[in-house]
């Protein structure tokens, strides 16, 4: 109970904390455009992979002085709704972005919140992320083949730890597990609030198996003490030495875009001028270096493109939300 009630007024505090920084950014720059003062909304806690995103992101723009002042701000909690519900709320507001991406998408379906995507202003996609199965370096399976060939035997005794439920994570655990020929749900996943507690149950031994991006579970490859079995890739990726899930006789692809996206009512001007500062940045060396040190794929679309886009996907995991009876 005293757990329950310290997250609550942490999640109040931070929420507070943003709202204020939000509040002074508008009182001082309402008539200054987002070159002048941009603020980057990471709809989760510091330290994860939307969070990463838009520091990333925010270091590229000061470096390349695209804008003069952006700041990040965290707003975590419900695969992003909260942040979401959040920016819906800052009808014409044309000096703050949103990091978003397929797991906001899944998120909003899973738990059918009022807001979705399509309450917010598009404005770019820019790049791909991959998820990787791994298991501990002391598990017997060290192909993927032979975890799906025993996962099929006993689905319930091969729990498999991601992100939260309606994340990237979940829904390729089950889709992996529907290809492979398991009932998506009899899948035994565990959801947990970040990369570092999936992490945290993989070192412990605690789950057969963890899902996440990549780069969350790096260090640990490189250094032995998980083992990556196979990653979600169409194809294998440059300096990532990890067989695709097609490689090993499951044909599964996904991947975990990450993009930007205003609040809605902007202008089209103020619109059209978010969207030239992130092509800026996607043109930039500092970026391409991003795209190289994260092992991100680029996937860059604004524009009708990128509206497209976020139609058809919204879409097709809706869909595959319904198809695994998630």
């Amino acid at each position: 109970m005293k757990k329950t009630i310290l997250s609550v007024v942490v999640g109040v505090l931070t929420i507070g904390v943003f709202t204020a920084a939000a509040m002074d950014a508008s009182a001082s720059g309402s008539t200054a455009s987002a070159r002048s003062k941009l603020t980057i909304m990471a709809p989760a806690s510091p330290g994860g992979g939307w969070d990463g995103f838009g520091r990333e992101g925010q270091q590229g723009l000061r470096m390349a002085g695209i804008v003069n002042n952006a700041q990040v701000i965290n707003v975590p909690g419900a695969g992003g709704t909260i942040g979401l519900s959040k920016l819906v709320q800052m009808d014409g507001r044309d000096d703050i972005l949103m990091v978003t991406g397929a797991v906001m998408i899944g998120a909003s379906a899973l738990s059918k919140t009022p807001e979705s995507l399509a309450d917010t202003t598009p404005i770019a996609r820019l790049a791909d992320d991959y998820s990787v199965l791994v298991v501990p370096a002391a598990s017997p399976y060290t192909t993927m083949e032979e975890f799906a060939a025993a996962w099929k035997q006993a689905p319930g005794a091969h729990s498999i730890a991601g992100g939260s439920l309606g994340s990237i994570d979940h829904l390729l655990s089950g889709l992996l597990g529907r290809t492979v020929g398991i009932n998506p749900g009899d899948v035994n996943y565990v959801a947990y609030s970040g990369g570092g507690e999936v992490l945290a149950s993989m070192l412990s031994n605690t789950a057969a198996a963890g899902i996440s991006g990549y780069n969350e579970f790096r260090d640990q490859i490189e250094a032995g003490t998980l083992r990556a079995l196979a990653i979600s890739s169409p194809e294998r990726l440059d300096g990532v030495p990890v067989p695709t899930f097609i490689e090993s006789g499951i044909d599964v692809e996904m991947s975990n875009w990450r993009g930007y996206v205003a609040p809605p009512g902007i202008s089209d001007e103020a619109r059209d001028e978010m969207v030239a500062i992130i092509t800026e940045l996607h043109a930039t060396d500092e970026w391409q270096d991003t795209l190289r040190r994260n092992n991100w794929t680029d996937s860059f679309q604004v524009g009708a493109e990128f509206d497209a886009f976020l139609e058809e996907e919204t879409v097709r995991v809706s869909d595959l939300i319904r198809e695994l009876g998630l």
